[in-house]
């Protein structure tokens, strides 16, 4: 009987799109992403791209993805020219966003290893340095001193030479900017927040269209737990079990 009711819904909503002139039957959506390792790599396998498939693909919607770096990103779909970019935090910037988000995101703090301990709420106090476009400042309390940088080729050395006191990025990305350490115990990673993660649509007839099948897929593929099997494929935590008390 719920397979029934999904796929009426699923068939309502095509319909009403349709009509509007919004989606025509044999819709695509124009996904746009930063290149993350066995997340959204460019060949279209990773674990965003996986779950963003399951998402659209059995509701009528063709997943297009495409490569470019993360504020060309935002910028494309700002301009009419891809229709939702990956990875932004809630309210980020101009945008449309959806109920639901698809991941969470476990940012992480890398320093030397003889830096003070951080946390939250002390970790603003410090210089930091992010990726540019990632605006941690919104989330972040007190993050006064900070330096966008370009590439995360060149996070090691900026914090040898102590031109920054943490460099703040998502756990996954210090991972492999760890990698590159001739002597990785030279440095620590703290963790200092859980940010979930949305698709940011465009801010149009089309976006709306889009978004409004993405919150429908995603209320019934979470309470379904159909989405469980991906994130345990790519050996990553499920971002909707309810958080665990504290012990």
């Amino acid at each position: 009987m719920g397979r029934w009711r999904w796929l009426l819904g699923t068939a309502v909503l095509a319909c009403w799109a349709a009509s509007a002139g919004v989606l025509p039957q044999r819709a695509h959506i124009d996904l746009v992403s930063e290149a993350w390792e066995d997340y959204t790599n460019a060949d279209g396998s990773g674990l965003a791209w996986d779950v963003l498939r399951e998402v659209f693909q059995p509701a009528g919607v063709a997943v297009v993805t495409r490569t470019e770096p993360y504020i060309r990103s935002v910028g494309l779909v700002q301009q009419g020219q891809a229709d939702a970019w990956v990875g932004s935090y809630q309210n980020e910037t101009h945008a449309l966003y959806p109920r639901w988000h698809y991941d969470t995101d476990h940012i992480y703090a890398l320093s030397l290893a003889d830096k003070p301990q951080v946390d939250f709420s002390s970790l603003g106090r410090y210089r930091l340095a992010w990726v540019r476009g990632y605006q941690f400042q919104k989330y972040l309390p007190d993050a006064r001193t900070y330096n966008e940088v370009q590439r995360r080729n060149g996070i090691l050395p900026m914090l040898e030479h102590d031109r920054a006191d943490y460099y703040v990025d998502a756990l996954t990305e210090i991972e492999v900017i760890l990698r590159q350490a001739a002597d990785p115990g030279r440095f620590k990673r703290v963790h200092v927040a859980e940010l979930p993660l949305y698709l940011g649509f465009s801010d149009s007839p089309r976006g709306r269209a889009l978004l409004a099948v993405y919150d429908q897929r995603m209320e019934q593929l979470v309470k379904a737990g159909q989405l469980r099997e991906i994130y345990q494929r790519w050996g990553q935590p499920y971002p909707f079990d309810p958080p665990r008390p504290a012990p």
